[in-house]
């Protein structure tokens, strides 16, 4: 069933559990991550972001993420992750996007709040949702994750979800893109006070890589929705690398390969606590 962020998150806020987003550049990630939520029961968000579409085409992988959806047992929200144009996010949209994320983040705040606020207006007119960033989630591979000044704060959450209008924001709170090269610290305070001062679900990008206990308490103090691809990716950089150590023709490591991928989705549903919500 292909749905939008409100209809996943805010039930998913209202009972304390959190809706991973999975972003996928091919059908063999797709596959995985669509049987790894409908063996589950658990709803599920499926994405490509802006910086992967190198790697996977958008006019080509959005048609199969789209039918994918539709004829899942499951909610699923098809959402474009990272956009960083408007013109891709248009583009995202009419290809049947039912939410874009809008990361005007590393630029300057009030051309990000405008840019932000202008297209949440014209997704709704798609009834689609929108995401928004503020503060700076970093690189792992810079480690500027740790720098605190690029940390958002409640007033700037406060006034960004004002002026902009979104349906769902990410917050910087010491979580990287990538993988980590030692172990981040969160600021779970700082998300508390977000928490108890907006209404608007709150996002966890950089997700990949942190502690099971991490998880627990970013969604026990109010994350919603939580983004992964790195630890995907490993899962199925490790099935092929197993496959062919094993001398395995192609198709049966390509199957292994779903095989890993679909039980790191499944692990981290189990995690998020979104088993059984669907």
């Amino acid at each position: 069933m292909l749905v939008n962020l409100d209809y996943v998150l805010k039930k998913a806020q209202k009972e304390n559990y959190a809706v991973g987003l999975f972003n996928t550049t091919d059908t063999d990630m797709l596959e995985a991550a669509i049987s790894a939520a409908e063996e589950m029961k658990s709803p599920i968000i499926i994405g490509t972001a802006e910086v992967l579409l190198p790697s996977g085409d958008l006019p080509l992988i959005a048609p199969s993420i789209i039918a994918a959806a539709k004829r899942a047992s499951v909610p699923v929200v098809v959402h474009y992750d990272h956009g960083l144009t408007f013109e891709r996010c248009m583009q995202a949209l009419k290809l049947g996007f039912t939410s874009i994320m809008f990361d005007g983040s590393a630029g300057d705040a009030d051309e990000n709040i405008a840019d932000t606020a202008q297209i949440v207006k014209i997704a709704h007119s798609f009834g689609a949702t929108v995401e928004g960033e503020i503060g700076h989630v970093g690189e792992a591979s810079t480690g500027d994750n740790a720098v605190t000044d690029s940390y958002t704060t409640p007033e700037e959450a406060i006034d960004f979800i004002n002026k902009t209008g979104v349906d769902a924001l990410a917050v910087a709170i010491g979580t990287a893109h990538g993988a980590y090269k030692e172990k981040p610290c969160l600021d779970i305070e700082r998300l508390k006070e977000i928490r108890a001062k907006v209404e608007t679900p709150l996002v966890l990008h950089g997700g990949s890589g942190l502690s099971d206990e991490d998880f627990r308490d970013t969604i026990k103090y109010g994350i919603a929705k939580v983004n992964i691809f790195t630890d995907l990716c490993l899962a199925g950089n490790n099935a092929m690398a197993e496959g062919l150590s094993q001398n395995l023709p192609y198709l049966a490591i390509r199957d292994l390969k779903v095989k890993k991928i679909k039980e790191a989705v499944i692990q981290k549903i189990k995690l998020f606590g979104s088993e059984n919500k669907a």
